[in-house]
């Protein structure tokens, strides 16, 4: 299987690639810049796209059979705020390139805030949610639109008829982590352990990226994995 990640130098992007390479997958690395090209990069091969540019995804993204979005919307917590925008972009970019390549599917990686705590409500619309991430997540309370734009993409795939997958992690993201294999996978609601806690590995999350992406199970749906 020929498998091209977005966002393939990030947390879960290059675990993704990692583990596709490991299983024996050709894998295709998307970068914005060029002077990556021509460096030794072993198994993967580089190719330049912009995910925000629906037409140079399109170029990059033929003959793949997968391609996972694992980007983010900036390196530190203010970038991401000022950036969060490109979230819904992307997932727009992706959509629009599918129409060209219809066979090809899309895993797009997103964020826990859309899980449901309890049923038909979201944890991003639970009252003051904002004022909890400076302890749950270290980020300031501001980081909530980045929560939002990772909802509001999703939205844009439910929308679509096009062939997409939609994964969130559990709310903590372990790192660094351990490749367990041990995992539960969900749907909409947010899995929580029976200590209260609602992780899982960068590492473990890559493996179920990959076992979706060799068998799909959640074609035009989302799903979630934590232990």
């Amino acid at each position: 299987m020929h498998i091209g990640v977005f966002g393939a130098t990030g947390v879960i992007g290059s675990r993704v690639v990692a583990e596709a390479t490991e299983r024996g997958h050709r894998v295709s690395a998307f970068t914005r810049d060029p002077a990556r090209l021509g460096q030794d990069t072993g198994a993967v091969e580089w190719r330049v796209a912009d995910v925000l540019d629906p037409e140079s995804v399109a170029r990059a993204i033929g003959g793949v059979d997968v391609v996972v979005s694992a980007i983010n919307a900036g390196r530190d917590w203010e970038d991401a705020i000022a950036n969060a925008g490109v979230l819904p972009k992307a997932a727009d970019s992706l959509l629009t390139a599918l129409e060209r390549h219809p066979a090809t599917r899309v895993i797009a990686v997103g964020g826990a805030g859309s899980l449901e705590v309890r049923p038909g409500l979201q944890f991003c619309d639970v009252d003051n949610v904002a004022d909890t991430l400076p302890d749950s997540l270290g980020a300031p309370r501001e980081y909530i639109s980045v929560v939002w734009a990772h909802r509001d993409a999703l939205n844009r795939f439910r929308t679509s008829n096009r062939n997409w997958t939609y994964v969130s992690p559990s709310a903590g993201l372990v790192l660094p982590g351990q490749r367990t294999g041990r995992f539960r996978v969900g749907g909409n609601q947010l899995l929580v352990a029976a200590d209260g806690t609602s992780d899982i590995s960068a590492e473990d999350l890559a493996m179920a990226i990959v076992d979706e992406a060799e068998l799909p199970r959640h074609v035009q749906r989302r799903f979630t994995v934590g232990y």
